[in-house]
């Protein structure tokens, strides 16, 4: 990462004053959800503008089984940002695959479609747990000749990890999964990569932060930014309802601590769920949150926020790559810093984005309505 001084930061503003600007590695996010058809192509634009590659997310309906359906999907994503975004922007990005799994999925399809470059992961949903998860797991007793085999060819398994035991608090759902699921797992598949993805909650970090070298997480940018009271300030808001919920400011604060130490357990991954306006405002509130079209600005305002924007680089750019044995990127973004203004607008309420049909999808981006120290530059 380049020094400040690189930079010709301005006099009086501190190393990182406005005008700043902070180069980077490029990107990677480890966890987004791309979603399929006139969404996908309203979308898939905003990860792809600062990230060269995205863990896409295999819920869709039918979920993602096999080789076929994962490299289908694949090329409806490149053919979409084709279409928002030009032929350089495919080119320069990459969606790396995965696997949905089911009590029912087949090793060897998995192990084909790993070795043919479809499959880069394989994601666990506990039945119930999230968005389309329905046909997930119940219990990982029903799967062990698919973990043995991801075991033995080096394929990471990515979790959701909470309980749907409706006797355990939702509060409570990630830190049991810990305890009852997740812990006997690593024992019983040493050798088994886990990412535990978007965690929520101090004792997910610290298991993490203590645990062994073929276990990781991803921390989305929400969940550095928001608690739980998020939810209720000025009536109920739709808009910060994501799965796994925000916990308290405790579990906030060990999250930041988390993603800014350095460590190389913890690295980027959004977890960016859109939902059209009407999905978040009906009676279901549908679960997630869209922050794909500010995501390294967001991540940026945290370090910054922090202290540790030395450490941005390692957590968005090298962490995830070297955890999966991928290379970094070969190219660069650039942030700059902005000064606030108390009586400026902020970023837009709603973004009404073009999907190919001729009616814009409406979806409501995270930090909508505030401002944010940090802009990502145009290359």
């Amino acid at each position: 990462m380049a020094s400040p001084a690189e930079h010709g930061c301005s006099a009086g503003g501190g190393p990182w004053g406005p005008g700043a600007r902070l180069t980077l590695r490029r990107p990677d996010d480890w966890h987004v959800h791309l979603r399929d058809g006139a969404l996908l192509q309203a979308v898939v634009a905003h990860t792809a503008r600062p990230f060269a590659r995205a863990i896409v997310m295999p819920n869709l309906r039918p979920p993602i089984t096999t080789a076929a359906m994962g490299a289908a999907y694949r090329q409806r994503i490149l053919d979409a940002l084709r279409g928002s975004a030009g032929d350089a922007a495919a080119a320069a990005f990459t969606p790396l695959m995965t696997a949905y799994l089911t009590e029912s999925i087949d090793p060897d399809e998995l192990e084909r479609g790993h070795g043919e470059g479809v499959f880069t992961a394989a994601k666990l949903y506990p039945a119930g747990a999230t968005t389309n998860s329905d046909a997930g797991v119940r219990d990982l007793a029903h799967i062990p000749r698919v973990l043995e085999r991801m075991e033995r060819i080096g394929m990471p398994l990515l979790i959701h990890g909470e309980v749907t035991d409706p006797a355990v608090d939702i509060f409570d759902r990630e830190a049991v999964f810990i305890e009852r699921h997740l812990q006997p797992l690593l024992q019983r598949h040493p050798g088994l990569k886990v990412v535990l993805e978007h965690i929520t909650t101090a004792e997910a970090a610290a298991f993490v932060a203590e645990g062994p070298g073929t276990l990781a997480a991803t921390i989305t940018p929400h969940h550095l930014h928001i608690n739980r009271n998020a939810l209720f300030q000025g009536g109920l808001r739709p808009d910060f309802y994501c799965l796994p919920v925000a916990k308290r400011e405790l579990h906030r604060q060990a999250l930041r601590r988390a993603a800014t130490s350095g460590s190389p357990k913890f690295f980027l991954g959004t977890d960016s769920a859109p939902h059209e306006r009407q999905a978040k405002e009906s009676a279901c509130g549908c679960a997630g949150i869209y922050n794909a079209p500010y995501a390294i600005e967001s991540y940026a305002q945290v370090f910054s926020e922090a202290g540790a924007l030395a450490q941005l680089e390692g957590f968005a750019s090298e962490h995830g790559p070297r955890f999966y044995g991928l290379p970094l990127n070969p190219g660069q973004i650039t942030l700059e810093r902005r000064a606030l203004d108390p009586d400026g607008p902020g970023l837009p309420a709603v973004l009404e984005l073009a999907n190919g049909t001729g009616t814009p999808t409406r979806l409501v981006p995270f930090h909508a309505g505030e401002q944010l120290e940090w802009a990502l530059l145009e290359a």
